[in-house]
């Protein structure tokens, strides 16, 4: 499963769309949607990304009920 799948679904999950992450983590959406595509996110960032979704990031997202993306 590539970045942006993990990033997408575990994004679903939580219901939460791509921009409203975009903003939560300080930087645009449009950005964001760009990073996605080419899967360039640094451990930080997907820490960061992981916050805003109410998650952890181990190399996947692991949320509290045990969901792992």
């Amino acid at each position: 499963m590539t970045i942006a799948q993990k990033v997408n679904t575990a994004a679903a999950y939580k219901g939460i769309s791509q921009a409203q992450i975009a903003r939560q983590i300080g930087i645009s959406p449009a950005n964001f949607n760009k990073r996605l595509t080419t899967g360039k996110f640094t451990i930080e960032e997907l820490e960061k990304i992981a916050a805003a979704i109410g998650a952890t990031y181990k190399n996947s997202f692991e949320f509290p009920d045990g969901f792992k993306v």
